[in-house]
């Protein structure tokens, strides 16, 4: 009911009120708004002297009343409120209207909803054990928090700084940083974070929230850590563990508390006993090492103290050194993966349950006895390409999701024709359908190390939306006219079409005819069945059409890298499983050049697009922005690369790419890997965003070089992309009926769907990355690194701390520290055969390398890219993931005995694309000199020329006006 909400609006804030209005809006909760305050016979005056509170209560009472009458009495109404004068009062006046409290609801109602019992009564305990704790405490942990308009007023004046606040998980008890939102960015003259020292200055702050910052005196700023530190209760940091004095703050309030579930894990036995004797009161700790631990009160300690149990915060009172919290629910056993997997999830705030059978009854029909086919008038309304055009995709093995397939034909006149098709998931999806809607909310398919979680039900993202070979399918497609020679794009149009995908190739296979080598042409499926003079023909056209695919994108990869695109380095480790679902093995992916060509063709899809969608939709467009990379994050990287003799110039895209191309040690490839890794970090994240919300000038793309750019080419797996098939569809198809067009999202709703995309991407992101290590740490685990020649690896160090070296590990894509001073004070010391052991001693840190020396004299120094041999440990953790350790074993290089297959391949394909990037460069070049000897022998006939007009020179003499020129004496 409306004065419900309102209810909730005046006593629990905005924040829950906001929360309970998004529930509602949700239509897979089958949730109705009654606006009983602007209904006649339910409508109350508020009668005098009468408080807010019991106004509603009579109100809220009236308008069930009201509306039991309006069903004629049948279906009873329950009235629930913790109110015990209304329950006196009302309870027993209106028969067939229930007025009773939760507790009676749960056990009248749904006395077999053991969990939901549960919950409640950890709640009810919660909020008991917090008022007798405030009664009981006088003396205060932490200030009080200022008053809201306070905060809003001291932000408007510059007093105070608002910001999102981040603790360090490696420092937790003592770093946390606040990045500068809003406001606050633009009126402060900050270059950097600001940093909130220890427990006491964060003021009950957690994880995530929006705060309100005061800056401390000049002299009370303190420097980061640059110590190594294992966990949150390494506290020891001495002096001359810190770097530069940064900005300092103490946090004031808390505008917006982002507070979650959050996973924790009991106190093991001999813990609890030192707790004291109240064994209902129990501090939790969290997995996020970033979380504070939790205090919550429960009977089952001793029963979960092996579990996962997930827990939610209910307050943080100044008088508590703890936030108090509730039980929530179990999610597993610790150490089993089923449970860590569980604690991945809802960590990153992801729900997986399974598709409702509402959302299921929507899906199209499509078994082995009758498989789904294509509408005879569907099929009037499209181009047909099934016998015109030899359409197949490149994905990797086993990929059951293919969204994305390529064409590319010579047309009558000479030119080509390069075509993207993908899959019309908006033809089955209609818009607002249940479908649609959870589609909305889980915003991407999750892809973990050994499963996926699909953003649509498989009979749509394996079957009917899945461009699979050898079947009928319907598709938006995207269609370039290119210049036979110059690949340059004549003219481009979009469309709905059906397609038969002739093949579906993995990127090994597709790799493998792209360099000649048809050994493994017995693999595809699709030439099985056919005679040797047919299978031969159709061999040669799919060779013709990967070569042919290939040298476009090369041509198209140099045209963006002329405008300074960046070829970033991830590191991207498969999980191998055995049948039993054992961990086989991890494996790097390996780059190769067929990656780079359905990567281009896609990216030049997309930006297609984005220019056609603004065109049509300038307001409410959805496009994808990479802005600019503060450059104090390029620091670690311009001073790695100085170790090297390189200078990286970070000042522009195009400079940045140059620099990082010219970084190259002929003698050790991974220097260059680790710089382009390194550069990757520094990156800020590309962001969903609605035109209307934004200038033109931030619509660029920073590591492509592309002015507009959107996702369109993967909407299976992809939200964004379905909002975008949707603008596309209704900006280009001169058919289309209007109520398409009046169905897209606002300006202000795309805003909100961009910023919940954004959101969910993230998480699937941490929930990848977590998912891999968790693996990582699974495989090393139950080896004995002494025995298993797998556990010793070659490293190469890429940072430098006080107390060790981070190293990066090729064979495994681990990065992790490696101390070279150990708990008991001692440092390495490294013998002549290159061994290591354990001395007293001491560490010297300079900025590209570190010194142990040892108290007899003996020193070893490791620099900067050097290769050492490292053992790989799994470390386990009770309250938190497993991690990786490593231990240097010798400061000498590690033999492999395999060859490293990956660093050739992919220095093959950047020299092909350098290589077609300079003769386009050349070709500029001459063209230019043409230009030049024209004007140069016009202005000696006419003693004039027809080269730039006056109003062109003089936009350049401003544009060169507004030039930084002291950016050149910055790097």
């Amino acid at each position: 009911m409306q004065t419900a909400c309102q209810a909730v609006q005046h006593q629990r804030g905005r924040r829950q009120y906001n929360k309970l209005r998004k529930l509602m809006k949700d239509a897979r909760h089958d949730c109705i708004l009654f606006a009983n305050e602007f209904q006649q016979h339910s409508y109350l005056p508020r009668e005098r002297g009468e408080s807010m509170e019991k106004w509603q209560t009579r109100s809220i009472y009236n308008a069930a009343v009201w509306y039991y009458n309006h069903c004629l009495g049948q279906m009873p109404v329950v009235m629930v409120t913790e109110d015990e004068d209304a329950i006196r009062q009302y309870g027993n006046e209106t028969e067939g209207v229930f007025v009773i409290s939760f507790k009676n609801y749960l056990d009248n109602f749904w006395l077999d909803l053991k969990a939901a019992h549960e919950l409640f009564d950890s709640i009810l305990q919660s909020r008991r054990e917090r008022e007798s704790e405030s009664q009981e405490n006088n003396g205060k942990e932490y200030p009080e928090h200022l008053p809201m308009e306070v905060l809003e007023a001291g932000i408007k004046s510059g007093r105070y700084i608002q910001g999102i606040l981040n603790v360090n998980k490696h420092r937790a008890q003592v770093e946390a940083f606040v990045r500068l939102q809003g406001a606050s960015r633009k009126k402060k003259d900050l270059q950097s974070d600001i940093l909130i020292y220890g427990t006491k200055a964060r003021n009950r702050a957690i994880h995530g929230d929006v705060v309100a910052v005061e800056l401390l005196p000049l002299h009370e700023w303190k420097g980061r850590t640059v110590a190594l530190c294992e966990n949150e209760a390494d506290e020891k940091a001495s002096g001359d563990t810190s770097s530069e004095p940064m900005p300092t703050g103490r946090v004031v309030g808390i505008i917006q508390k982002n507070w979650r579930d959050y996973v924790v894990t009991f106190p093991s036995k001999e813990e609890s006993q030192t707790q004291g004797k109240n064994v209902q009161k129990i501090l939790v700790t969290p997995w996020d090492y970033r979380i504070p631990k939790i205090r919550i009160s429960t009977q089952q300690a001793e029963a979960l103290q092996d579990c996962r149990v997930i827990v939610r915060i209910d307050a943080w009172e100044s008088t508590s050194v703890y936030p108090n919290g509730h039980f929530v629910r179990v999610l597993g056993r610790i150490g089993d993966l089923e449970g860590e997997t569980a604690a991945i999830l809802v960590e990153n705030g992801i729900s997986v349950a399974p598709f409702s059978e509402v959302q299921m009854s929507e899906m199209p029909v499509s078994t082995l006895e009758n498989p789904w086919r294509v509408n005879p008038e569907e099929e009037l309304k499209r181009i047909d390409l099934r016998d015109t055009h030899l359409v197949f995709s490149i994905d990797p093995k086993g990929c059951e999701d293919v969204d994305d397939t390529l064409s590319v034909r010579a047309l009558a006149n000479g030119n080509l024709e390069l075509g993207v098709h993908i899959a019309d998931v908006t033809h089955f999806v209609p818009v607002n359908s249940y479908t649609d809607l959870e589609a909305r909310a889980r915003a991407t398919t999750y892809y973990l190390a050994d499963r996926r979680y699909d953003m649509l039900p498989s009979v749509l993202s394996a079957d009917i939306c899945s461009l699979l070979s050898g079947v009928d399918r319907y598709a938006v497609s995207v269609m370039w006219e290119l210049d036979k020679t110059s690949y340059e794009i004549q003219r481009v149009w979009y469309n709905r079409t059906i397609i038969r995908s002739a093949y579906k190739l993995h990127y090994e296979a597709a790799q493998a005819l792209l360099d000649g080598d048809l050994s493994g042409v017995d693999e595809i499926l699709e030439l099985k069945e056919l005679d040797e003079r047919t299978r031969q023909q159709k061999l040669n056209e799919l060779v013709w059409a990967i070569g042919k695919l290939t040298d476009i994108a090369r041509h198209v990869r140099a045209k963006r890298d002329s405008c300074g695109a960046l070829e970033l380095e991830g590191v991207e480790i498969r999980v191998l499983l055995d049948d039993k679902k054992n961990i086989h093995d991890l494996i790097p992916k390996q780059p190769l050049e067929v990656h780079e060509t359905v990567a281009e063709c896609m990216i030049l899809a997309n930006h297609w697009v984005a220019k056609k969608i603004w065109e049509k939709f300038p307001q409410q467009a959805m496009l994808r922005q990479h802005p600019p990379p503060r450059q104090e994050f390029f620091s670690e990287l311009r001073e790695c690369a100085s170790a090297k003799g390189f200078v990286i110039d970070t000042w522009s895209n195009k400079a940045l790419a140059d620099s990082l191309d010219r970084a190259n040690d002929p003698l050790d490839p991974i220097v260059n890997k680790l710089l382009r890794s390194m550069a990757t970090q520094a990156m800020s994240n590309a962001l969903y965003f609605s035109t209307g919300s934004c200038s033109e000038e931030e619509f660029h793309h920073y590591g492509l070089a592309l002015d507009k750019y959107t996702h369109f080419t993967s909407p299976i797996r992809r939200y964004a992309d379905i909002a975008v098939h949707r603008l596309i569809v209704a900006a280009t198809l001169k058919d289309t009926k209007e109520n398409i067009k009046d169905s897209l999202f606002s300006n202000k709703d795309l805003d909100e769907l961009c910023s919940h995309i954004n959101n969910r991407n993230r998480a699937a992101q941490r929930a990848q990355k977590q998912s891999t290590e968790l693996f990582q740490c699974m495989y090393f685990k139950d080896k004995v690194a002494e025995a298993d020649e797998r556990c010793v690896a070659d490293g190469v160090i890429y940072s430098i701390r006080t107390n060790g070296v981070l190293v990066f590990v090729p064979r495994y894509g681990i990065k992790a520290p490696a101390y070279l001073k150990n708990k008991e004070g001692l440092v390495i010391s490294c013998q002549s055969d290159g061994s290591c052991e354990w001395k007293p001693g001491f560490l010297q840190r300079f900025q590209n390398r570190i010194t142990s020396t040892t108290t007899a004299g003996e020193s070893v120094t490791l620099s900067l890219f050097e290769h050492i041999t490292v053992k790989i440990l799994g470390q386990s953790s009770r309250c938190h993931a497993d991690t990786l350790k490593l231990e240097i074993v010798s400061n000498t290089p590690y033999e492999t005995t395999d060859a490293d297959v990956s660093q050739n391949s992919h220095v093959m394909k950047s020299d092909l694309v350098k290589e077609v990037t300079k003769s386009a460069e050349e070709a500029q070049l001459a063209q230019e000199r043409a230009r030049a000897e024209i004007i140069q022998e016009e202005y000696q006939e006419y003693c004039q020329t027809k080269g730039t007009s006056l109003y062109q020179l003089l936009e350049e003499i401003r544009d060169l006006d507004l030039l930084d020129v002291s950016a050149g004496n910055r790097a």
